[in-house]
């Protein structure tokens, strides 16, 4: 049987008086995004945390849509849950999934898994879809030839308008950060070749928990009773490998007394998820529980057994159920109020999905308990800056751009409440001009063009500004280890000097020194505004550990007192002339063939 189909054509949604009731947040999303899509055709993403009724939302904008929709998901129980969402008030909708053992796509909305849709292309080539909802919409990759890449294609070769909206409680990638690009509230959060252009509304967690939408997560580190993971190094995807984490939790010492203190604590609580390392690790995990009370699923979990066993654990026969990378994400069991995680992640995402799901609400539950034994630095309230930490030590820094004032968001370290070194590149604001919205063009952190002048990101291979081709690091060394006149040093300290010239002038003297003991000097005055002017340009604002912030020192004592504010270059280069060597060329933040200082075992 076909079903008749609304017109293609026209705006997206369409006004109806048979509102379903949505929370206020609900109710603001949908509006967002019917904004947004009536005046653009850009990919939009809407972020909400686990539990905050992400497939109302999708019910919702499926039911005001104009033309035929399709909704994504990656795992079968979000297809269900999203698809029995939509049927609740009252409406009819197709299910493509071969999980599901269903493969209907005739309706004017089909609710489908990504890995069936794209196996059966052919059935979703009429052009009629005109909205396309993809939920855990984080998991969709740069990479073109992805499945949810190859659906995406095959829709707009039907339709070039095609409007594309991604929900996620976790909306960044391991490795690439945000999955979109400018923020509503006026700010640049992602790379500018995001697959997602907008991020047109989000709801934050502790917003949800002050609210009494969501149990509060109580988080306790246990990590001084757990496992050290601090010596693993991630495999090139970012993950830790199977073999890696063995090498940690199997027959470690602490496990017994973890899995005991685990369970003291679960005494009066409903319902226990614990996550594992490996499934080795699960299974000696499973012999220290209370017998009959748990149970183990895997990824080699066969359907009909996990089945049975998630129904016992959500009927509440089980109170315990241990599993290895899999129940994150379209798994919802209420009752779940402790959460012991005994593997690492370098996925924030992974993170927040495994804390999620003791965050819905449920008769007698008062918060979730999170207990944490393997070290995870995540924060759930603020987990990412957009970039990969850089390092154990860095913490989200505010950084304020002295071109239009917006407060960034960075990795960086703090002396007390002071900023002393942050990495951000280019200011993160949007402002407005005659050209309508742009990102701000301050640079922290840059290079300079030797033709235009022009300040370039650190790592562009091409000037913004003139197109001509950057001259890399690796050739400025190179070609200066040529020449007999020119000294390259691997720098590997700087030293600053409070000090006085021949006649007595107060200077600065900046000494850098190589593993050899060979050094290269420079010398700086400050007693003028113009030579204060020149410092800035021709040293502070390249040493500066954390640019942009306000700090102006007027004496070489100044400098040599806050020193610990000042990083050294990589390498510099002098030319001799006449008797003395003078100072040309400071390279930081290299990356390149030849070896850093830093890098000496």
């Amino acid at each position: 049987m076909t079903y008749p189909q609304k017109a293609a054509s026209g705006p997206p949604f369409a006004a109806d008086a048979m509102t379903p009731k949505l929370r206020p947040y609900q109710s603001q999303a949908v509006g967002r995004v019917v904004e947004h899509f009536r005046a653009s055709h850009a990919p939009a993403v809407v972020v909400l945390p686990t539990g905050s009724g992400k497939s109302l939302v999708i019910a919702e904008l499926a039911r005001l849509a104009r033309g035929r929709v399709l909704v994504l998901a990656h795992v079968r129980e979000l297809v269900e849950q999203n698809h029995a969402k939509y049927q609740a008030y009252g409406l009819e909708a197709d299910i493509f999934s071969a999980g599901l053992k269903r493969k209907e796509a005739e309706r004017q909305v089909v609710f489908g898994s990504v890995q069936s849709v794209v196996r059966n292309l052919d059935r979703f080539a009429d052009g009629r879809f005109t909205l396309l909802v993809v939920d855990e919409c984080h998991r969709i990759s740069l990479d073109e030839d992805a499945s949810y890449r190859q659906v995406i294609d095959h829709l707009q070769q039907q339709n070039p308008q095609l409007k594309i909206l991604g929900l996620t409680a976790t909306p960044y990638r391991l490795g690439q950060g945000f999955i979109y690009h400018r923020h509503y509230h006026g700010m640049v959060k992602g790379n500018d070749d995001c697959f997602f252009r907008d991020c047109v509304f989000e709801q934050p967690l502790r917003l949800m928990v002050k609210q009494g939408y969501l149990a509060e997560p109580k988080r306790r580190d246990m990590a001084v009773e757990g496992y050290d993971f601090s010596r693993l190094i991630p495999a090139a995807t970012g993950a830790y490998s199977e073999a890696a984490l063995n090498q940690v939790v199997a027959g470690n010492r602490a496990t017994p007394g973890i899995i005991r203190q685990v369970v003291e604590l679960a005494e009066g609580r409903q319902g226990v998820m614990i996550f594992a390392a490996t499934i080795a690790h699960a299974e000696e995990i499973m012999g220290y529980l209370p017998t009959g009370q748990a149970a183990l699923i895997t990824g080699a979990t066969v359907s009909q057994d996990r089945t049975a066993i998630i129904d016992a654990f959500k009927a509440q026969r089980l109170k315990y159920l241990v599993n290895v990378a899999v129940l994150t994400t379209g798994f919802d069991a209420p009752h779940v109020d402790l959460i012991a995680i005994l593997r690492p992640t370098e996925s924030v995402s992974l993170y927040q999905q495994m804390v999620g799901r003791g965050l819905r609400l449920a008769p007698g539950k008062q918060d979730c308990l999170v207990l944490d034994y393997a070290g995870n630095p995540w924060d759930l309230y603020a987990p990412e800056v957009g970039e990969p930490r850089p390092d154990s030590d860095s913490e989200p820094v505010q950084v304020a751009c002295p071109e239009c004032g917006h407060a960034n968001l960075y990795w960086g370290k703090r002396d007390g409440e002071l900023v002393i070194e942050h990495f951000g590149r280019r200011c993160q604001g949007l402002v407005e001009d005659e050209n309508g919205t742009r990102q701000c063009a301050f640079r922290f952190r840059f290079k300079v063009c030797d033709e235009c002048g022009a300040e370039n990101d650190i790592a562009a291979r091409r000037c913004h500004g003139c197109q001509t081709l950057l001259v890399d690091a690796d050739s400025k060394l190179k070609d200066a280890l040529k020449l007999k006149d020119a000294r390259v040093l691997r720098v590997s300290g700087m030293l600053l000097e409070a000090t006085t010239n021949g006649r007595g002038l107060p200077r600065l003297k900046v000494t850098y020194h190589d593993e050899d003991g060979a050094s290269l000097t420079e010398w700086f005055a400050l007693e003028t505004s113009a030579q204060r002017r020149a410092f800035y340009v021709a040293f502070l604002r390249d040493h500066l550990r954390a640019p942009g912030m306000p700090w102006q020192p007027a004496t070489p004592q100044a400098v040599v007192s806050e020193q610990h504010r000042l990083r050294h270059p990589d390498f510099v280069v002098g030319r001799k002339v006449g008797r003395h060597w003078q100072l040309r060329d400071k390279l930081f933040d290299y990356q390149g063939r030849y070896r850093k200082a830093s890098d000496a075992g």
